[in-house]
């Protein structure tokens, strides 16, 4: 495995962190403070090419691979954990799904202005009723002739105002299970949609998080998802996707709270000397810079395998289970390291300590991931390939396709 970063990959984490340094860090305090998202900032990402970083050409989107994906995540975090969502969602749960299996006429409909940012993608999958048991959705999608009509709700869905586009999860078939789980592109504009924001959340409250609806919603048969019944396996597979990216920007927010309490020990003294000389400071400080090294390797590792095309569920799920946690260690220990002040927002480590703790909860918690792990120790769980795996990069693509 090489671990040497690409010329590309050096200029797109450059792009990435000035872009950082100069559109969300100034103003992401008001933002936060006052719950305001920002539509503007997804317009100028969609400038940077970075809605669509990691969809081939042939699709709109700049055609990189998925660890730059991950390092645009991280750096985004590093801002705000509301912006690396943004992509999160946009990208990893929807569009990469989309590209794993859509057709092509869903691709050039819907993937090819999503990975351009004239379009954003949202994820439709969470119920008030069903989190981690995905088969308790209540959603339901039922045949009339050349359309579907969905009625049901879904809770915490990121970008739920701002999207255009949805992927979401109803059953067709209640008797059987997650078997009878089918996905549908639904549009905003549909007739019967709507969305309602979630207000006064822990973190993230830059985000624009919330409740959408369905009222006898028409969907065109064409923008059922694969096959019928096959929406509980989309699902897995966008959240191998999905927890990728929220496992790369955990690495972000590591690396934010160990920027803010170095800069902090060298200006804080007690007892005489800064606060960076005393041993239980210093550890903090190692456990934080450990933490960042070890979840970017567990990332890593899972970027490669993705873009060999190989099922890397078990990598992406320790990746995401472990960075998660270090980046809520590392965001507690800054407000430590910062005493009274890290409990104010005077300065930013307040604000990631209240963001670090929605990763360990959504797309698996971390309970679900700790019993994954042992499962599959165990020998209780394996992962069979799947018979439509992610294109192996570079993607190889008919350039003569229309975009």
């Amino acid at each position: 495995m090489n671990f040497d970063y690409s010329e590309e990959q050096v200029m797109l984490r450059s792009t990435v962190r000035n872009f950082v340094d100069k559109e969300i860090m100034p103003y992401i305090g008001e933002w936060d403070s006052k719950g305001l998202f920002q539509p503007h900032i997804m317009k100028r990402l969609a400038e940077l090419g970075l809605m669509g970083v990691c969809i081939p050409e042939s699709y709109g989107g700049s055609g990189m691979d998925y660890n730059s994906l991950a390092i645009v995540c991280e750096e985004l975090e590093r801002g705000d954990t509301a912006y690396r969502t943004a992509v999160s969602v946009h990208t990893g749960l929807n569009s990469l799904t989309l590209l794993q299996w859509g057709t092509e006429e869903q691709k050039h409909k819907y993937l090819t202005p999503q990975a351009k940012g004239i379009k954003v993608g949202a994820f439709g999958l969470t119920e008030p009723g069903a989190g981690s048991d995905v088969a308790a959705i209540s959603t339901t999608a039922v045949k009339d002739g050349d359309h579907y009509i969905l009625n049901g709700q879904k809770t915490w869905i990121s970008l739920c105002d701002i999207a255009d586009h949805f992927l979401v999860f109803a059953y067709t078939d209640k008797s059987k299970k997650h078997h009878g789980i089918s996905a549908f592109i639904v549009e905003r504009t549909m007739p019967g949609f709507s969305s309602k924001a979630i207000k006064n959340k822990l973190g993230i409250r830059a985000g624009n998080t919330g409740e959408i609806f369905f009222d006898q919603v028409r969907v065109p048969k064409e923008n059922l998802l694969g096959k019928e019944g096959e929406g509980f396996k989309i699902a897995m597979s966008a959240l191998d996707n999905g927890r990728f990216t929220v496992a790369a920007g955990a690495c972000g927010l590591i690396m934010a709270s160990l920027e803010a309490s170095v800069k902090y020990c060298h200006e804080r003294k007690t007892f005489g000397k800064e606060i960076g000389k005393h041993q239980l400071v210093q550890q903090m400080i190692a456990n934080m810079e450990a933490g960042l090294q070890m979840s970017r390797l567990l990332v890593f590792k899972a970027g490669e395998l993705k873009n060999k095309g190989v099922r890397n569920t078990r990598e992406t799920s320790l990746a995401k289970w472990q960075a998660c946690d270090f980046a809520n260690k590392a965001a507690d220990d800054a407000v430590q390291i910062h005493g009274a002040y890290g409990y104010s927002d005077e300065y930013p480590v307040a604000r990631y300590l209240r963001n670090s703790k929605a990763p360990v909860i959504y797309e698996g918690t971390r309970e679900i991931h700790t019993i994954m792990q042992a499962e599959y120790v165990l020998g209780y769980r394996t992962d069979k390939p799947l018979n439509e795996m992610l294109p192996s990069w570079p993607f190889q693509v008919d350039s003569n396709l229309p975009v």
